[in-house]
């Protein structure tokens, strides 16, 4: 099995000592986000979990006890855009993230060190001639430090819109996306990266542009050294190609606050989770109720037999 740590907050940013608790006990626990009485239990056995797949925009409270992954394998999706405090509101500031990336990619190698630039969109500041200048200098500072580069374009979610109603931010038309691509791609192609969409419908393989999978199959079994058996995640979009896995996060907790994030979307309920908080509980938020029902969640590898 794998899991994604996590789409749904900043675990490595703002719960790294839960997690290291967890790998030391061996279990944690995970609530169902639709049914809130359902808790999974989660066996975090090593020879069950085949890979760790880490979201974050800041890692850097994470890499004091990564001696801990010891036995895992994992990566890093590594978000590192180019805006600014009034739409990021609590990520650090770029000198320090390009620290941490440069940092993160020097202990673990560049392979495992996926750069996230996304979403992308434009505002009545921001446009095509802005990413431009700024994806370029982010490319020249830490394209020795990775492979790849994984973009999107922002989708206006009904959970975003409250967030962003007071503010110039607005989706890319298709015509955008494809004059900006075809400037970005050759950006690209002069630091030697790999770029790549996410989730995303749009054909961009006119400009050598494919779609990526986060939770990527064949990255895994290079790093597991022999092939997988899995499908398609059926709990994610159409397009996103990522391949089956537990994520093991919570709605509402990330305190990053950015104003296009889809998995806050309601600003009480993220200070009232933040401070039910207890690194000490097997539960990322809270505790267990009288009330709840906990199952086991079946962990199987999907490892083969067929070694590289």
């Amino acid at each position: 099995m794998i899991l994604s740590i996590s789409r749904r907050t900043d675990i490595p940013a703002f719960y790294s000592d839960w997690f290291y608790n967890r790998i030391e006990e061996g279990f944690l626990y995970v609530r169902n986000p639709i049914n809130k009485k359902l808790v999974y239990k989660i066996d975090l056995n090593p020879e069950k979990i085949d890979c760790l797949v880490f979201w974050t925009k800041n890692p850097a409270p994470f890499l004091s006890r990564m001696n801990n992954l010891d036995k895992y394998k994992y990566y890093f999706q590594f978000t590192l855009n180019p805006y600014d405090r009034t739409i990021e509101k609590n990520v650090p500031y770029k000198k320090d993230i390009i620290d941490t990336f440069i940092n993160l990619s020097n202990r673990i190698g560049k392979e495992k060190v996926i750069w996230r630039y996304d979403p992308i969109f434009y505002t009545n500041i921001i446009d095509k001639d802005y990413h431009l200048i700024y994806f370029d200098e982010l490319a020249r500072r830490i394209t020795p430090y990775t492979d790849k580069c994984v973009i999107s374009f922002l989708d206006m979610y009904k959970k975003c819109e409250q967030n962003l109603k007071d503010t110039s931010i607005r989706c890319l038309s298709k015509f955008e996306i494809f004059d900006l691509i075809k400037n970005i791609k050759p950006i690209a192609d002069k630091y030697d990266l790999i770029i790549e969409t996410c989730a995303e419908h749009i054909d961009l393989s006119e400009f050598q542009v494919g779609h990526n999978r986060c939770i990527d199959n064949c990255l895994i079994e290079k790093l597991v050294g022999c092939s997988l058996v899995a499908k398609k995640d059926k709990n994610q979009r159409i397009e996103c190609g990522c391949i089956e896995s537990i994520d093991v996060g919570a709605y509402n907790t990330c305190k990053h606050n950015c104003l296009y994030c889809y998995a806050n979307f309601n600003t009480k309920m993220v200070n009232n989770n933040v401070g039910a908080h207890d690194p000490s509980s097997p539960l990322l938020i809270g505790e267990i109720k009288e009330s709840d029902v906990i199952v086991e969640r079946q962990i199987n590898s999907f490892k083969t037999q067929v070694l590289f």
